[in-house]
């Protein structure tokens, strides 16, 4: 496994960097830091809401929202045919 902080004389980064870098890179689009501004603004709201308030095509919203949601950044849950997303506060 190649280790990017691996330099000559000092250790390798702890597991714990790696989850902290990979969250950190969900946070570095502009598109992504507007969902959640949009998400913290209000408790829940469905995607089109989302959609709605950014200049990008839904399907590229939603890929946005899949990143944030791997990340832990968001929730989401069924509400008949949609989902619904919200701010994970934790």
């Amino acid at each position: 496994m190649d280790d990017e902080c691996a330099f000559p004389g000092l250790p390798q980064c702890p597991p714990d960097f790696e989850a902290l870098a990979a969250r950190l890179r969900a946070l570095g689009h502009a598109a992504r830091l507007t969902v959640l501004a949009t998400l913290a603004e209000r408790d829940r709201c469905v995607c089109g809401e989302i959609v709605a308030g950014l200049p990008l095509a839904q399907s590229t919203v939603s890929q946005h929202i899949k990143i944030l949601l791997e990340a832990g950044f968001v929730r989401s849950a069924p509400v008949g045919q949609r989902s619904c997303y919200c701010a994970d506060r934790e």
